[in-house]
C-alpha cells in the first residue's frame, strides 16, 4: 500500500515523496483513512512507528479549504513537551510546503510578543504544550471556540506529567463539534477515562501491544556488582567506546544525574552535552540541533527527550539508571531503531535496581534480557585498574598532610641566647630595641574591684540582703 491509496491530495503526495518517504507505516495506514472521513480517532502504537505524520497529513489536507480569523485558530495540537511541539511543527512545515497555511508555536521559553503577534493575524494551525496555551487563553489573547480539529499526541506522557486537569480545562474550551484525534503509547485507566469523556465514538487503531519494544532494537544489560557511582560510569565509559556506537543518547532519572555525567564525559574526550527542563530552551534547541547533524554524538538527557521526539538515525540508546516507571523503559530505547532500522539499547542494573527491573520485564513480557560479560572489567577495576577513591589512612603519604619541612641555616633567624650571669644582657636581634612593657590602664575615677583584703570570703562575705535579717512572724 502507498500513501495514494489513503486518500491523500496530489500536493501532499509530492510533499511526502519531496521529504523521502514511499511506503505508509501500519498506524498511518489505519489511522489516515478514519480522520480523513472526519472521524475521531483512538490511535495506540509504540513509539517511533509514525503517529505524528498519522494526524498531521489529514490535518491538512482538512485545512486546506477555508481560511484562519483573528486569535481563533482552527486546529489545535497539544504536546508534552517544548521539543516535542517543535518537532510537530517541523513536520507540519515539510508535510504542508504546497499549502498555504499558516502556524504558531506555543511554548515556553519564547517571548509572549511574538507569539501574540502570530496570533492577532490568525493562524490554521496552533501546536502548543499545555502551560503556555492557557497563559494566552488567561490573558485574553486566544479563543478557541473555532477549533475544528484537536489533537493530543503522547497522552500517557501527559498524564505523568500531570497535565490531564489542563487537558480537560482545554477540551471544554474547544466546541463539541470539534474533530478529536488522541494518540498514546500505552492507556493508563487515567487515559480511557478521558477519551470516554471527550471522544466520541472513536475509531480505535491498536498495531502493537501497549509498552512493547520494537524488534529492531536489540536489547542488553550490564549487571553492577555494586551500586558505587565511579564504577558506574567507567562502566558507562566503556559501552560508549564499542566500536558499533555511532551516536547515542544517555538516559538518566534525574537532572542533577544529567549534569554529573554530561561533565564526566567532557572530562574524558568524549562529545557530550546534556538536555533537560532546567536548562534554557535555546541551549536545548541548539543542543538537539547539534545532536541531529552530528556535530554532538551524546546526548545526555533526562524524560525530556525520551517521548515523542523524532531524532533519526540514534545507533544506541544508553539506560545509565533503570528507569522508575516501566513504560519509561520502552519510551526510552524507542529514540533507536525507528522507521525499520537497526539499534541496540544497553541499561546498567545495579542490585538496588532489581525491582525496578523486574517491573520492566513484567510489561514488556520478556523472560530476561541478555546480559553482556563485563566480569573482566569489574575485576580490573576492583583491583586497582579503574578510578577508586584514595585511602583515607593517616599513613598514607598520597592522603596525608605533607610535613613543614625546617628551614634552611641561612633562612633561620638568629634567635638571641641567654645570660650565662644576671649582670649580662641579651643581644638585641637587628638593632632593634626591645619594645617597651605595655602599661596597665587605670580609670582613677572607678574604684578597683581588688579586694583590699586577702582573707577568704565565707558565705556571702559582709553584705547580707535585708530579706534574711528579717524577722519571721511566729
Amino acid at each position: 500500500m502507498s500513501f495514494a491509496d489513503l486518500g491523500l491530495e496530489p500536493k501532499l503526495l509530492d510533499a511526502i515523496a519531496a521529504a523521502g518517504y514511499e511506503t505508509p507505516t501500519p498506524i498511518q495506514k489505519e489511522a489516515i483513512p478514519p480522520a480523513l472521513e472526519n472521524r475521531d480517532v483512538l490511535g495506540i502504537a509504540q513509539t517511533g512507528t509514525g503517529k505524528t505524520a498519522s494526524f498531521t497529513l489529514p490535518m491538512i489536507q482538512r485545512l486546506g479549504r477555508g481560511r484562519a480569523k483573528a486569535r481563533m485558530p482552527r486546529s489545535l495540537v497539544l504536546a508534552p513537551t517544548r521539543e516535542l511541539a517543535a518537532q510537530v511543527a517541523e513536520n507540519f512545515e515539510k508535510y504542508g510546503a504546497n499549502h498555504k497555511l499558516s502556524m504558531a508555536l506555543l511554548i515556553g521559553g519564547v517571548s509572549f510578543g511574538d507569539q501574540d503577534a502570530k496570533l492577532t493575524r490568525g493562524v490554521d494551525v496552533l501546536v502548543a504544550t499545555p502551560g503556555r496555551l492557557l497563559d494566552h487563553f488567561e490573558r485574553g489573547r486566544l479563543l478557541l471556540t473555532g477549533i475544528e480539529v484537536m489533537v493530543v499526541d503522547e497522552a500517557d506522557r501527559m498524564l505523568d506529567m500531570g497535565f490531564i486537569p489542563d487537558i480537560e480545562r482545554i477540551f471544554k474550551l474547544t466546541p463539541m463539534t470539534r474533530q478529536t484525534l488522541f494518540f498514546s503509547a500505552t492507556m493508563p485507566p487515567e487515559i480511557q477515562r478521558i477519551t470516554d469523556q471527550f471522544l466520541h465514538n472513536p475509531v480505535r487503531v491498536e498495531v502493537a501491544k501497549p509498552a512493547t519494544a520494537a524488534d529492531t532494537i536489540s536489547q542488553r544489560i550490564v549487571r553492577m556488582p555494586i551500586k558505587d557511582d565511579r564504577t558506574k560510569r567507567a562502566a558507562l565509559r566503556q559501552l560508549l567506546t564499542h566500536k558499533d556506537v555511532r551516536n547515542g543518547i544517555i538516559f538518566c532519572n534525574r537532572k542533577s544525574t544529567v549534569d554529573v555525567i554530561a561533565k564526566s564525559l567532557q572530562k574524558h574526550g568524549f562529545n557530550a552535552r546534556p538536555i533537560h527542563g532546567d536548562l534554557a530552551q535555546a541551549f536545548r534547541t541548539e543542543t538537539l540541533d547539534k545532536f541531529r547533524s552530528g556535530e554532538v554524538q551524546f546526548l545526555v538527557a533526562s524524560d525530556v527527550a525520551a517521548r515523542g521526539l523524532d531524532i533519526p538515525n540514534v545507533s544506541h540508546v544508553f539506560n545509565y539508571d533503570v528507569p522508575i516507571h516501566a513504560d519509561d523503559y520502552v519510551h526510552r530505547i524507542g529514540r533507536t531503531g525507528r522507521a525499520g532500522k537497526k539499534g541496540a539499547a544497553m541499561m546498567l542494573v545495579t542490585p538496588a535496581d532489581s525491582k525496578f527491573y523486574a517491573a520492566i520485564l513484567k510489561t514488556t513480557g520478556a523472560e530476561e534480557i541478555e546480559a553482556l560479560d563485563f566480569s573482566a572489567f569489574f575485576e580490573e577495576h576492583a583491583a586497582g585498574g579503574g578510578h577508586r577513591r584514595p585511602s583515607r589512612d593517616k599513613a598514607d603519604d598520597s592522603r596525608s598532610r605533607p610535613r613543614r619541612q625546617p628551614r634552611k641555616a641561612e633562612e633561620q633567624k638568629p634567635e638571641p641566647s641567654k645570660p650565662e650571669a644576671a649582670n649580662e644582657t641579651p643581644k638585641v636581634v637587628a638593632d632593634r630595641e626591645p619594645p617597651a612593657p605595655r602599661r596597665r590602664r587605670t580609670n582613677p575615677t572607678k574604684p578597683s574591684k581588688q579586694r583590699e583584703s586577702a582573707e577568704p570570703v565565707i558565705g556571702m562575705g559582709d553584705h547580707v540582703p535585708d530579706f534574711i535579717t528579717r524577722a519571721v512572724a511566729s
